[in-house]
């Protein structure tokens, strides 16, 4: 941790100082603790997935909840399209796949909260409500 020189001016009085002193203090230590975690950061190995037309992130022991897959739940399966994998800061793009693959295992299926679409249009009587319920499936990735 570095010195901070306070420069304030003679009238400022003594808590003013200090209070400035803390701040830098906390920024400081704000900074060394982004740099662990970026340390940390970089060697886990993670890959971008293209799941159902959609873009995740998968890392390996990690939770994803992606639209409805067909299957039961226990079931293995393998997705292709890598589209970009991170192996400890070696970052390989594909053009469009890597060739690599990731495995996962279904957990089963849920649904999100319902989502209410009411329409209505004034002085005519019109009112219609519908609701929606999405369908995801819990996958839990197992390595890439």
């Amino acid at each position: 941790m570095s010195l901070v020189k306070i420069k304030c001016q003679s009238e400022v009085g003594f808590d003013a100082k200090l209070n400035y002193f803390r701040q830098k203090t906390f920024e400081i230590k704000k900074i060394d603790y982004l740099c662990t975690l970026k340390k940390n950061k970089d060697t886990k190995m993670y890959a971008i997935v293209e799941i159902a037309g959609k873009q995740y992130k998968a890392e390996a022991g990690r939770f994803l909840y992606v639209d409805r897959l067909a299957g039961n739940d226990g079931d293995k399966i393998t997705f292709d399209k890598v589209l970009l994998l991170d192996n400890g800061g070696k970052v390989t793009v594909g053009a469009p796949t890597t060739g690599t693959s990731v495995s996962a295992t279904i957990l089963g299926q849920s649904r999100a909260d319902k989502v209410i679409v009411f329409k209505k249009k004034r002085r005519k009587g019109y009112k219609v409500k519908n609701g929606h319920r999405q369908t995801f499936t819990k996958v839990k990735i197992d390595s890439i």
